[in-house]
């Protein structure tokens, strides 16, 4: 065991650092994760081997909240993949598959906090129980506000996008 990772561990968050940099990347460059990109491409593949291989992880017991965690980003990484390749949610579809795509990239923050501040440093770790440290808690909850003003920001960036193709559009009509 390297850091009280089993070999499948170790798998597991490698792929998880892909997803993550890729994530980063999209979000840098291009202000939101797509299929559309390479990048984005990586990230979805990453995501859904990171929750695929954290199925078979077990440090903490049986099937636990990590698990539901897993479950849930399979379901939000589906239906972005669907908002973005589909008009299923009509005109609401691009909102729809940025602020999901976002979503699944903060849902890697949560174990991503989690088992560094639980693992590091070696020897004397941050943050001695999980589930009972409030700095732990609070740096999810700082997290999840930058999730919110992230995706405010995309939110407003696809509707000005939107907005100056509909004047495009007006301007070729006259």
């Amino acid at each position: 065991m390297i850091y009280g990772l089993t070999p499948l561990g170790i798998v597991h968050t490698v792929i998880s650092l892909v997803a993550v940099v890729a994530g980063l990347i999209a979000l840098v460059r291009y202000k939101e994760i797509a299929l559309a990109t390479r990048t984005g491409r990586v990230y979805v593949i990453a995501t859904v081997l990171t929750c695929l291989t954290g199925f078979g992880i077990f440090q903490h017991g049986g099937f636990g909240v990590p698990h539901v965690l897993g479950i849930v980003t399979l379901v939000v990484l589906g239906t972005a993949m669907l908002a973005e390749r589909s008009q299923t949610f009509g005109k609401l579809s691009a909102y729809v598959a940025v602020v999901c795509y976002s979503l699944t990239f903060f849902f890697h923050m949560i174990p991503g906090v989690t088992e560094t501040a639980t693992r590091l440093p070696l020897g004397a770790p941050l943050v001695a129980d999980r589930d009972a440290s409030p700095a732990l808690q609070g740096t999810i909850g700082a997290l999840f506000i930058v999730f919110l003003i992230g995706a405010t920001v995309q939110v407003l960036r696809v509707r000005a996008t939107r907005q100056r193709g509909a004047l495009d559009g007006l301007r070729m009509l006259g």
